[in-house]
């Protein structure tokens, strides 16, 4: 077995020294886009955050999200799993290191489904938790273990966490700049001044995360923070080649996107499109008609031919405008030029007639029965979209089915199962038991009993032949009957 490599030397040897990172971005991080990205300067990538409890329960989700997308070009690799159960998070990185360089604890997603489902940053507080999952993964599994961690507000805090982290047995450390809170319109900026405090105060690998959008950014990063590698996620999205320094028109990057997507299928056709999206984001705010088309095609022939379109309509522009073609107000670059996203600064508080602030709140109106077909001012664009293909969606949360779960798993049960499972759990307890679950097309018992059934007929079956050939070694005949009573055959 080979020496699990630590700290430095598995970030100079296994990583290969690696100071541009690629983030582990959920649905968007996938191996097309990781070897776009590596072809124009990338030299670490993470894979999209996989769940570590469905990825030990579901073959399937195995294969399609790390087994099927195993790549010789694709390394060095970092899996990375959201997980809350030391054991869980155990057995999910025994069945991933075999694919994979390190694997990552996600300790960074602030969005709501991380609340939900308890993990992510939102175990953060959590430290004696956090300690037994790193150490014991640390102890069990054959390649080094890392975290990705957001800061707290306090700057003494957030540098003894990542000393707890380091103690557990993490190998390197990857610190986003930003708070649990700052997410969303309220992103704001990232704190080098907290990721320049933690690479100071430990003696591992760092990695900085955030306010990255051009090279330059990432050496002035680095420079003023003394950490190993920077990483970069929305800027990596919007323009693929920023670890090469270049600017190259979006039809480029996209053309040769959809070159990968082709020649390394499968490849899920939701991340295709959003990739699209994000790459003509400026483009497709003059260009509303394609994209309308780029969000209703539903292959990826489809997609292809609408960013064609896409860079005919900018060639036609740059033709008939010169340098002055694509000049759009707030944008360094024209349109079609690879650039950052800036996200709109939100509104200042609205002070009200006490002198006291009010915070902007955008209400959502709940929709009714009555009112549902006439409210699409009401619904997100995204859907508006989903009601445009079916006009009869219900978005009113009192209106949705609500679902029994499962007695085992939590999943919803099926509705006539006999066992009050789901499926996959009533199929377990079925084979087991021999019984059959109509609701679910289960069948073993009568299987059984058929087999039985057989078996015994072709036990009679030979039980007479071997009769009739024991009377026929004995010199008696054996005559043939009919089935009908005292009639001879003739």
């Amino acid at each position: 077995m080979a020496v699990k490599l630590q700290g430095f030397e598995f970030w100079k040897t296994t990583l290969r020294g690696a100071r541009y990172v690629v983030a582990p971005m959920v649905d968007q991080s996938e191996l097309a886009w990781r070897l776009l990205s590596r072809r124009h300067g990338a030299e670490l990538c993470y894979t999209p955050m996989l769940h570590a409890q469905v990825f030990v329960r579901d073959a399937n989700y195995r294969k399609d999200n790390l087994y099927s997308e195993v790549c010789p070009e694709d390394r060095p690799l970092i899996t990375q799993f959201c997980a809350n159960d030391p054991e869980v998070f155990v057995q999910a990185c025994l069945l991933a290191q075999d694919y994979c360089d390190a694997i990552d604890l996600n300790l960074g997603c602030p969005q709501m489904i991380a609340k939900r489902g308890h993990y992510g940053v939102f175990l953060q507080d959590e430290w004696e938790l956090l300690e037994k999952m790193v150490k014991l993964a640390n102890e069990k599994i054959s390649v080094p273990i890392t975290c990705k961690i957001r800061v707290f507000n306090k700057m003494e805090e957030t540098v003894q966490y990542a000393q707890m982290l380091e103690k557990a047995g993490c190998q390197l450390l990857t610190v986003h700049g930003r708070t649990k809170d700052q997410k969303g319109p309220a992103t704001g900026i990232a704190s080098w001044e907290h990721i320049k405090a933690v690479r100071n105060a430990v003696n591992i690998p760092v990695f900085a995360n955030g306010n990255i959008q051009h090279l330059s950014d990432v050496e002035q990063c680095m420079e003023e923070t003394g950490v190993q590698g920077v990483m970069s996620a929305e800027g990596n999205l919007h323009n693929p080649a920023l670890f090469e320094g270049l600017s190259p028109p979006v039809w480029e990057m996209a053309e040769e996107y959809l070159e990968v997507v082709s020649q390394y299928p499968p490849c899920t056709l939701s991340y295709v499109r959003a990739h699209l999206f994000k790459l003509w984001h400026h483009t497709l705010q003059i260009h509303k008609d394609l994209r309308e088309e780029l969000a209703k095609v539903k292959n990826l022939q489809g997609l292809t031919e609408v960013s064609r379109q896409l860079r005919l309509r900018c060639q036609e522009e740059i033709t008939i405008g010169g340098e002055e073609a694509g000049q759009v107000v707030g944008l360094p670059f024209p349109h079609w030029i690879c650039q950052p996203y800036v996200r709109p600064v939100p509104k200042d508080p609205v002070a009200n007639s006490n002198g006291t602030e009010v915070k902007a709140v955008r209400h959502k109106r709940a929709l009714s029965l009555e009112d549902s077909d006439g409210a699409s001012d009401a619904l997100s664009k995204n859907k508006q979209k989903k009601k445009a293909r079916n006009p009869h969606k219900n978005f009113c949360p009192e209106q949705k089915p609500k679902y029994i779960k499962c007695e085992q798993c939590g999943n919803p049960k099926g509705n006539q199962c006999v066992f009050n499972l789901c499926r996959g759990c009533c199929k377990k307890k079925a084979y087991k038991e021999v019984a059959d679950c109509p609701s679910h097309g289960l069948k073993f018992k009568t299987k059984a009993e058929k087999q039985k059934s057989e078996r015994e007929e072709e036990g009679k079956s030979r039980g007479l032949q071997e009769e009739e050939d024991g009377g026929l070694l004995n010199g008696t005949p054996s005559t043939p009957t009919d089935p009908h009573r005292g009639q001879t055959v003739a």
